[in-house]
């Protein structure tokens, strides 16, 4: 059973061996991760950012029984344990599956997570236009066709990752 519990990421990997520790090694956990490229002081850098910020999800079968997040209740790195996840394990499971779907091959999300929309504004986080705003004027399935200032030119999403503004 997934459930969804708030960390102090700075002690991750203490949390880790403390549940590896209490219930074994068939614990899993999960956090999507987008990687934004950006531009400080003429230097292009590389930045991991969660999608849930300092929640993760975690795995165990025995999640079930009130005992067991007892047990853990107290473990290092762990903030708490967000009640109600019994009632929406379809739901977690689906975005979990959602997710994982949108990953590359080095586990970051890409950018086909938001849904895009014509005459909108976004801004760049990766790739040579990084910071730019833009216009989004055509969607195609593997192109679009955008409007950075007065220049037209098109760019395929899966290359580049930008949000709404």
């Amino acid at each position: 059973m997934w459930t969804v519990i708030k960390i102090d990421k700075k002690k991750i990997e203490l949390l880790k061996k403390d549940f590896q520790n209490k219930i074994g090694d068939s614990c899993k956990f999960y956090s999507p991760k987008i990687l934004v490229h950006k531009f400080s002081k003429n230097k292009l850098c590389k930045k991991e950012f969660s999608l849930l910020g300092d929640y993760v999800f975690c795995y165990h079968e025995n999640f079930v029984k009130k005992e067991f997040i007892n047990m853990l209740k107290f473990s290092r790195g762990l903030k708490y344990f967000l009640t109600g996840f019994t009632e929406f394990q379809k739901d977690i499971s689906n975005f979990i599956s959602f997710c994982e779907k949108l990953e590359d091959d080095k586990g970051f999300i890409t950018q086909s997570l938001f849904d895009l929309k014509i005459n909108t504004n976004y801004k760049f986080l990766s790739g040579p236009f990084v910071e730019k705003i833009f216009k989004i004027v055509t969607l195609q399935k593997n192109k679009i066709n955008i409007l950075i200032g007065n220049i037209n030119t098109s760019i395929k999403p899966k290359q580049y990752l930008f949000r709404p503004i």
